[in-house]
């Protein structure tokens, strides 16, 4: 049996319940037919996942667990659908040639630099369905006004729909970890083109959290058009929504 590993912060979850309530969560929306979950591990997952109607690709990055879920499943390795990378790493366009939803067990030290890889992406991944560490469950799917909501708050809600769906107590998990977990599932938005430049609406999010306490007058005061003024610029960061972040860009962009 594959052992959990401490530097590649694995947990893996040993509840076919939960695993099979996971799967469920997953609702097609946007019209996928495939399906990649990052960090299949042993394949408590993925075994609900392949009993959905789309095309299921198990990725990990621990070998040990690669060669487990090869034994496991022969035809899917046959079919090249097991795959020993990094998601962080991965080359994705081969995959995109028609929607990709996400699902897995994240690794709970780089969930946040998944999430953005998956906006990088997200004109072509309609769908998420994850197990996250609970307390950033909470900071995604947080409304504005609230202390947890952030910088990946405002960015994936800009986007993308987020549903906290419940939340997972850690004896189910092998090792449990200190923390509780969340399945939280994020469906994309309409609407996944901006007004302003994408890269600047980023860049202004980013600059007013890291200042969260000052009003956006000074917390951005390197990007404010001299001499004139916008409603929002009393207010802070936490205090915006994402489609306001985005009047706020239009508006330097178009005073400058």
């Amino acid at each position: 049996m594959v052992k959990p590993k401490k530097h590649l912060g694995q947990h893996f979850l040993k509840d076919d319940n939960i695993a099979r309530k996971i799967a469920r969560q997953l609702s097609g929306h946007g019209n996928y037919q495939q399906v990649m979950e990052i960090g299949a591990g042993t394949g408590v997952l993925s075994r609900f996942l392949l009993e959905l109607p789309y095309t299921v690709y198990l990725l990990d990055i621990d070998s040990e667990s690669i060669a487990y879920l090869q034994e496991r499943y022969p035809e899917l390795h046959a079919q090249g659908r097991i795959l020993l990378n990094d998601f962080l790493k991965i080359d994705l366009s081969p995959y995109l040639q028609t929607p990709l939803a996400i699902a897995g067990n994240f690794p709970y030290n780089i969930s946040s630099q998944i999430f953005f890889k998956v906006l990088e992406y997200r004109q072509h991944i309609p769908e998420v369905v994850c197990m996250i560490q609970k307390e950033v469950a909470e900071r995604l799917a947080a409304p504005p006004g609230n202390k947890a909501y952030g910088i990946l708050s405002v960015l994936l809600q800009r986007f993308y729909k987020i549903e906290y769906c419940f939340t997972v107590p850690p004896h189910v998990f092998l090792p449990p970890p200190k923390v509780q977990s969340a399945v939280i599932r994020l469906q994309a938005l309409n609407t996944s083109l901006l007004d302003c430049n994408e890269k600047f609406y980023f860049t202004i999010v980013k600059a007013a959290f890291n200042q969260r306490r000052k009003t956006l007058r000074n917390a951005l005061k390197a990007f404010l058009p001299e001499g004139k003024t916008h409603d929002f610029m009393s207010r802070r960061a936490e205090q915006l929504s994402p489609q306001e972040f985005e009047e706020l860009c239009v508006w330097i962009e178009q005073a400058k």
